[in-house]
């Protein structure tokens, strides 16, 4: 007789596998500490997932809502193939640059500084993190375990990231007070801070519940610091 599993165990396991993971990263993280979280034996957490590999790459598919939950007879969920991990976020991150707003603002003329526009594009960046905060905090917290996984995050991710912001901050003729990537490292990774890293703040600190008060604080702030006054 096949062995019944619950529905709901499936995103209980994902739920506790995220915080291990997120607590211990990747090489730490036992299957064992993930059965004794749910109080189940480990060979039940081998009934919804092959292998901890397989456990991290269900962790980021279906984190953050972007894929809903498998079927009951889609799981156990299979060890991914080497680079398929890689290839997911890859994939993930080439769709939302597409859509970012510092996209299509470096498709456009080049203008002089417009703080309506350097307003939207933080507070879109701020958005687009905070909707997968999860998914960024797992990739974050175990790429510098997983080569193939960190050559995309901090290369293809961050990196790329930072070069747009800086040739977009160059273009617009921004009153810089520094090299034009250190403040746009700055941008981004100040953003992260508040869309994502706060939330796991160990010192129990938790940013503003309304995010669009946290988002508008930052563009005003960055604003403010970087388009000359009129007058």
């Amino acid at each position: 007789m096949a062995r019944r599993r619950p529905a709901e165990r499936f995103g209980q396991l994902l739920a506790a596998a995220i915080r291990i993971f997120i607590v211990e990263g990747y090489g730490r993280t036992q299957m064992q500490d993930v059965a004794d979280v749910l109080g189940v034996a480990k060979g039940t957490v081998y009934g919804y997932v092959e292998s901890k590999a397989a456990l991290l790459g269900a962790a980021l598919r279906f984190a953050d809502g972007v894929e809903p939950l498998p079927a009951a007879g889609e799981l156990p969920v299979r060890t991914p193939a080497p680079g398929e991990l890689a290839a997911l976020v890859a994939e993930r991150l080439h769709r939302e640059a597409t859509q970012l707003r510092l996209v299509r603002a470096l498709s456009e003329p080049a203008t002089g500084p417009d703080a309506d526009e350097l307003s939207e594009i933080v507070v879109d960046l701020y958005r687009r993190l905070a909707r997968h905060r999860v998914s960024i905090k797992l990739v974050d917290r175990c790429a510098a375990e997983l080569p193939e996984l960190a050559e995309v995050w901090f290369g293809q991710g961050r990196a790329g990231q930072v070069a747009a912001l800086t040739e977009y901050l160059r273009r617009r003729n921004l009153r810089l007070p520094g090299p034009a990537p250190l403040i746009a490292r700055t941008i981004v990774e100040t953003c992260v801070l508040w869309a994502v890293h706060l939330h796991w703040d160990p010192a129990g600190d938790q940013p503003p519940a309304d995010p669009d008060t946290v988002a508008a604080t930052l563009a005003g702030l960055i604003t403010h610091g970087l388009v000359p006054r009129k007058g």
